[in-house]
């Protein structure tokens, strides 16, 4: 695993001082008074969205998968796989939202191996999940307590794809909170991940160039118009500084849409955007992923 660096010692600080400083508050960034992750979902709840009812386009496989131990835990992801597999296949780490690894991340993962690939639903909640805003912000907490935790969780699914599963090629994706570990996964990997796809990671604006410029793969960002807890300045600045480096990047804004707009649970889901994102989302996996 490499060492954290100061971004990653800032993302778990900024963290706790959101959480110690605002009850609407998750990402809190100084430059946005209404940077909140609780805020936009202060009346949520874990119900399925239709993105996550519908079936994979072919059978698949799927069992519990024991890829780490953290302080003598063994960690469980949810694995799945085409049922007609016969050779290792390019692989996804997908990265749950702020409710878990629920069913309805299972639903995205079996949906995403049903196009052909080898997923791993990653669990940086330990087992638990959250059926309310509270227990969802009490879990993220946890996470920003043990960045390290974290990033050793990723690091060993990681190697776990690449390594027990020979897939040849590896991408991220993640929706929310799982968006920023989608693009700590990258910063983590910058030069072997194949791809990184971020669902409106409220990170985003604290990453800095110099970071930026150790990336590698092709990365896919999608952000909603109408989301206030990343302004579009946000999104639009990240991409310049991208293009500035060089980068392979490309940034989606849905009108329309607001914050967790695509995610397989919640209460903010809309269904244009989400469909037009998942689009996007298989083609940029059938263009970057061998």
């Amino acid at each position: 695993m490499q060492k954290i660096n100061q971004h990653k010692l800032f993302f778990a600080t900024a963290f706790l001082v959101a959480l110690l400083l605002t009850v609407c508050s998750s990402w809190f960034r100084a430059d946005s008074a209404v940077a909140t992750m609780l805020g936009v979902h202060h009346n949520d709840y874990p119900r399925l969205n239709a993105i996550a009812l519908v079936e994979p386009t072919v059978p698949v496989v799927t069992e519990s998968v024991k890829y780490v131990t953290i302080d003598g835990q063994a960690i469980e992801g949810y694995y799945a796989y085409p049922e007609n597999a016969s050779e290792p296949l390019p692989g996804i780490l997908a990265i749950h939202e702020w409710w878990g690894l629920n069913e309805n991340i299972e639903a995205m993962t079996r949906r995403l191996a049903g196009e052909g690939y080898q997923v791993l639903a990653v669990d940086l909640y330990n087992g638990q999940t959250a059926e309310t805003p509270q227990a969802a912000i009490n879990l993220v907490g946890k996470v920003a307590n043990n960045p390290f935790g974290a990033e050793a969780n990723i690091t060993k699914a990681y190697n776990y794809l690449t390594k027990e599963k020979q897939a040849p090629s590896v991408a991220s994706i993640g929706w929310c909170f799982g968006g920023s570990w989608s693009l700590e996964t990258a910063l983590l990997f910058p030069q072997e991940l194949d791809g990184a796809i971020v669902y409106y990671g409220g990170q985003i604006g604290e990453v800095t160039s110099e970071e930026l410029a150790t990336l590698e793969m092709p990365i896919l960002g999608i952000f909603g118009a109408e989301d206030t807890s990343i302004p579009v300045e946000t999104v639009e600045n990240l991409q310049s500084t991208l293009d500035e480096l060089d980068k392979e990047a490309e940034f989606q804004i849905y009108d329309d849409a607001g914050h967790a707009f695509a995610n397989p649970s919640g209460q903010n889901y809309v269904a244009e955007a989400a469909e037009a994102a998942w689009k996007e989302t298989i083609d940029f996996l059938a263009e970057n992923l061998s």
